[in-house]
């Protein structure tokens, strides 16, 4: 049976005439909560229509258990105390999966309530599968047996991106620019130690951390880092804390190389490309020209919604549920977060493992940088003309990064 298993891991849409488990036929319902309103609410509507898109082209004969995949979206509004109300809602609702990326501080209250209602109603778990917020306490000293991480934390994603950045000689100057919360906290510490390792000659001339989702006008930051004399740019932005950072960089005229962790995400590509050819690289578990079936389902995407399929987390939360359920036999919560547990899954980038120590998917890792589209990087991000085109690769081993997860098992 794993060797059947695993051959459907291998190829994730072979039909399976020959599934029989007893779920086969079951909904199993996901409640997506994520900011679908405010200021990153373009970002929460596009992935919430990715796990949706992932979902139906994932659902019964296209995965190993033969279940139907369901994705409800609950407005968060981008905060920790409306995720919790968020979550009482899909619970009351009958929701046993709960998704969200949108916010480390978000995710942190999620992952607590969640493990104090399991503990509070035996019978009823839930499992929390987090596909983008990448604070590396949710799987170091908060980790939690009901928390299974679909993306790289912080820790992993500077640890790929400082080793590329190391053998690039014309770096010397780094001004970092971040959101202060945990998440921006964690990309300029990690900045630093890993360069530090690598390259000890490179100095920070500058670092700014700025209110999330309530600065309008960057110019004033985009003066400070013209002022510093730096010549790179790190940042860990993402929606329209990037989008209008670009915009003020492309206001002043400021060239300079950036570095980022999400400068694909919704917005910020048609912002890069109104300012013409920059110097301009992501780190990810993942890039816009990856071919096979995800590269299918980016253009399906495309023509569907006239939108980027870029969060492929919903397509690894998928692939690694009907898995995990076609491992337990059972739907149940319970056994699929049992399931889970250091269970591989081949990927669109080779195999990845939910590694059991902290449930964190380890898995390979991109650099990728901005150009104009050419025939090996034909997707077209954002109707722009533009692509991220991959320059290296790195196996899981090069990012994954040691865990304190001391994890309470009491369940399985």
């Amino acid at each position: 049976m794993s060797f059947a298993i695993k051959k459907v891991a291998a190829c994730a849409f072979f039909i399976w005439a020959g599934a029989a488990f007893a779920q086969k036929g079951e909904t199993v319902k996901i409640a997506f909560i994520d900011p679908l309103s405010g200021p990153f609410a373009n970002v929460g509507q596009n992935q919430l229509k990715s796990w949706q898109f992932a979902a139906d082209r994932m659902s019964g004969a296209k995965n190993p258990a033969g279940v139907k995949f369901e994705v409800t979206g609950f407005d968060n509004k981008g905060s920790p105390q409306e995720s919790l109300n968020s979550l009482k809602a899909a619970i009351d609702q009958g929701f046993r999966y709960v998704t969200q990326g949108n916010g480390s501080g978000a995710a942190l209250a999620i992952s607590d309530a969640v493990s104090k209602h399991n503990e509070r109603n035996p019978g009823k778990e839930v499992v929390f599968l987090n596909y983008a917020a990448v604070d590396p306490a949710l799987t170091n000293e908060k980790c939690d047996y009901w928390h299974f991480r679909l993306d790289a934390d912080t820790s992993m994603k500077m640890e790929a991106l400082t080793t590329f950045m190391k053998d690039q000689p014309k770096i010397k100057n780094v001004y970092l620019l971040n959101q202060n919360y945990s998440h921006g906290q964690q990309v300029a510490k990690f900045f630093k130690e890993g360069i530090a390792r690598k390259r000890s000659d490179v100095k920070i001339v500058g670092e700014d951390l700025h209110p999330l989702g309530q600065v309008k006008d960057f110019a004033p930051y985009v003066a400070k880092i013209k002022q510093s004399g730096a010549d790179t740019i790190v940042t860990g932005n993402w929606g329209a804390d990037l989008t209008l950072f670009v915009k003020a960089l492309n206001d002043s005229g400021l060239k300079l190389p950036m570095y980022t962790y999400y400068a694909q995400v919704t917005g910020t590509p048609t912002v890069l490309a109104a300012g013409g050819d920059s110097e301009v690289y992501q780190v990810g578990y993942g890039h816009s020209n990856q071919g096979g079936e995800i590269g299918a389902m980016v253009a399906d995407y495309r023509k569907k919604f006239n939108d980027d399929y870029y969060t492929y987390a919903t397509y690894n939360g998928i692939g690694l549920m009907g898995a995990a359920i076609a491992k337990a036999k059972s739907s149940d919560p319970v056994k699929v977060a049992a399931a889970l547990e250091g269970l591989t899954f081949a990927s669109f980038a080779g195999e990845v493992q939910m590694r059991k120590s902290d449930h964190q998917l380890q898995q390979s890792m991109f650099i990728t940088k901005w150009q104009k589209v050419d025939k090996a990087n034909p997707t077209n991000v954002e109707n722009t003309g533009y692509t991220f085109a991959p320059v290296k690769q790195m196996d899981p081993y090069v990012s994954s990064t040691p865990t304190s997860c001391q994890m309470k098992r009491s369940a399985g």
